[in-house]
């Protein structure tokens, strides 16, 4: 670890003893300077900057410890090895106490002995040097980090507000319709996204869509499905007459618009429109589980239908149900998160608990956020979405 080509730097008012030493370490391979005495020393140290000190302790003018002392000032790494002849135990201790690295007693019977002094302090002097190399380095890196985590919470602080901005009023009235929802996010932003919207002077439309995985890739395609249907129903408005607007031909084109940019995401939905004036809902299902639940003169139930996911297979064709909607009642549409919350060893086991959930909490969103205990969530391992909604409930 030590550098072979090393430079040392012996003070030492003994010219033979200096001379010897100085000998014996340029075989060795070191680079050698010398000084006689402490003032030279130091003035060679200031100019030369050695890797290493050799110095006796009882020198004129600055000894040894002075000599420690002044390197210290410096605030500098350099090892300082003691070579003295004094032998006085307090000498060797207030040396040390200093921060020399060695302390050696004249005469030396083996000059090997200094040669591994040297090399074991050059060892520790770069071991040091690289930990705090390495600690800046590491303080580098973790001021980048706390610059990109406030940039990133910045990212997703505007995120969230986006998503904030995209969802509809809670709760929403129309038409004797009442719309409620709720979504607990498992991070800061949602991969769960819902809405409704008039389609025309008799019609409403709804979805809840599930974006596979988690965090701001999975926020960013919601904020696409709000584009993709928001374009559809404009476009359809501008060509001067509404198409019948069914949500199997909305998942349609979801599931083309996700296949053509890419982004190896995909999502599980239902969708429906509610026409007003027939009292029917026809709604469409990809790939989402569980099911819409509606209930109904006190009892609850799944609604039909399958189908498969929308941006996973450009093949995927999606179908229209028809349902008669009774005077009074309740729809409820939620994301797969909210099995995280039920028990039961499978999954039927844990659906079939959900419409008795539903008919317990009367078919609102309050009543399920109570059974549920949503306000007392925390550290969800998915997204969880709610999205009721009613009629004429007591």
């Amino acid at each position: 670890m030590h550098k072979t080509s090393a430079t040392l730097l012996i003070i030492d008012d003994d010219d033979v003893v200096r001379a010897s030493l100085a000998a014996y370490l340029e075989d060795s391979g070191f680079h050698v300077l010398q000084a006689a005495n402490g003032l030279q020393g130091l003035e060679v140290f200031h100019n030369q900057s050695p890797d290493l000190v050799i110095c006796d302790l009882r020198m004129p003018q600055v000894d040894g410890l002075e000599l420690i002392r002044r390197i210290n000032a410096l605030q500098v790494e350099t090892p300082v090895i003691v070579v003295s002849g004094a032998g006085v135990m307090s000498d060797a201790v207030e040396a040390l106490r200093l921060g020399a690295a060695d302390y050696l007693i004249k005469p030396l019977a083996d000059l090997a002995v200094l040669e591994h002094s040297i090399r074991r302090a050059l060892d520790r002097a770069n071991l040091r040097l690289e930990n705090q190399r390495y600690r800046e380095e590491l303080e580098t890196a973790n001021r980048e980090l706390q610059a990109s985590l406030h940039l990133l919470q910045e990212d997703q602080n505007a995120g969230r507000q986006v998503q904030m901005n995209m969802l509809p009023v809670t709760p929403w009235k129309t038409d004797g319709l009442n719309f409620a929802h709720q979504i607990i996010p498992s991070l800061y932003l949602s991969g769960d996204f819902v809405d409704y919207f008039r389609v025309d002077e008799s019609r409403v439309a709804f979805y809840l869509a599930d974006v596979s995985g988690h965090g701001a890739s999975s926020a960013f395609i919601t904020v696409l499905l709000k584009f993709m249907t928001t374009r559809l129903l404009y476009e359809s408005r501008r060509a001067g007459s509404l198409p019948e607007f069914k949500p199997s031909e909305v998942l349609g084109h979801i599931n083309r618009g996700l296949i053509n940019c890419k982004l190896g995401k995909h999502v599980t939905m239902l969708g429906g429109v509610i026409d007003l004036e027939n009292n029917s809902l026809t709604y469409s299902i990809g790939g989402h589980l569980p099911l819409p639940i509606l209930f109904s003169n006190g009892e609850a139930h799944y609604l039909e239908g399958r189908g498969l996911p929308v941006g996973l297979f450009a093949e995927a064709e999606y179908k229209d149900l028809v349902l008669d909607l009774p005077e009074s009642f309740s729809l409820t549409l939620l994301s797969d998160g909210i099995l995280d919350l039920l028990s039961g060893d499978t999954l039927k086991d844990k659906e079939a608990i959900l419409p008795q959930m539903v008919s317990s909490a009367g078919g609102t969103l309050d009543g399920l956020r109570k059974a549920f205990g949503l306000a007392k969530l925390r550290d969800m391992p998915d997204d969880i979405a709610l999205l009721v909604l009613s009629r004429n409930l007591a």
